[in-house]
């Protein structure tokens, strides 16, 4: 019936103080996740029956574009699961790009703020710098302030996000992959906690805040210096939040002499970090030699398509 594909994404600055209502930044990577649609007798992934508990993604984005007879959703990854490259938004936005495009009603729009809501539903408490990220592909300024790029606004329960189209220089990241898997939902809620209790969490939180305007400036300018130190001092506060991992500080800090700058992307907790280099060859291998697996990704990729 249809089959749409959605990028991965890294977030460059924001994670975990967006949802507290500051800005993010996130860069669409040439990762991608497919998925199409097609009839059938019952409701079913990769033609198994599917189940709530281990398609829970793709489960809730049914509730949310569908709505009609069962089908089959058939799914394909590029991206590794729990890496913090964005393989949940990835497969939200395609099966919802998918089931709307079957229906003749995809638009950017309307896939993004259906993804939001499929990832909230999931997740518990999200924001939409990932889902908006993987459908306008390119880079995503999510922002409380509406400005320049203006794409579309979303809002919850008084939140307010206004996505802003970002360009993106050719810049050279490689992600190192700890192999461990995190879960986002329970991170954001451990940083919530530590919030509620602790001034400095939320000092920390502020200035990460700061950060992403400073790197949105930094990114346009093509600054890469500027970048890298705004990148370093990201790591530290991401770290004070509780969010690190000793495998994810070990790849930041074989990287340090070959970058700018480094720090983990997503949720943390293990999943991967990145790192912004000249040199990419010796990146990929100090992260190799530490443990890691060096993914050299290209930023900027288009976003949600039709595939057929």
């Amino acid at each position: 019936m249809a089959k749409c594909s959605a990028p991965g994404k890294m977030i460059l600055f924001g994670e975990h103080a967006v949802v507290f209502g500051k800005p993010a930044l996130g860069l669409a990577i040439d990762l991608r996740i497919s998925a199409s649609v097609t009839a059938s007798s019952e409701y079913t992934v990769n033609e198994r029956p599917m189940k709530k508990k281990h398609h829970a993604y793709i489960s809730a984005a049914l509730d949310e574009a569908w709505g009609g007879p069962p089908i089959n959703v058939d799914t394909f990854s590029q991206i590794p699961s729990g890496s913090g490259l964005g393989s949940s938004a990835a497969v939200t936005v395609s099966s919802v790009a998918a089931m709307l495009s079957s229906k003749g009603r995809l638009s950017q729009e309307a896939v993004a703020k259906k993804a939001f809501s499929v990832e909230l539903k999931v997740q518990g408490r999200a924001s939409p710098t990932d889902t908006s990220t993987s459908t306008h592909g390119h880079g995503v300024l999510v922002s409380p302030d509406e400005g320049d790029g203006l794409l579309w606004r979303i809002e919850h329960e008084g939140s307010v996000w206004n996505i802003h189209h970002c360009e993106v220089p050719e810049f050279d990241f490689v992600v190192g992959y700890t192999g461990i898997h995190a879960s986002t939902g329970p991170l954001v809620a451990k940083v919530k906690k530590l919030a509620d209790r602790s001034a400095e969490a939320r000092t920390a939180i502020d200035r990460i805040g700061e950060i992403v305007l400073e790197g949105a400036e930094a990114l346009k300018a093509r600054d890469k210096t500027g970048l890298g130190r705004l990148m370093n001092e990201n790591q530290v506060l991401l770290n004070g939040l509780g969010v690190g991992h000793p495998s994810l500080d070990g790849l930041v800090n074989a990287v340090k002499p070959h970058s700018y700058g480094a720090k983990l992307t997503g949720a943390g907790g293990g999943g991967s970090m990145i790192a912004l280099t000249d040199d990419v060859g010796s990146v990929a291998e100090a992260i190799r030699n530490s443990g890691g697996e060096p993914i050299i990704v290209k930023v900027g990729s288009e976003g949600v398509r039709r595939e057929d």
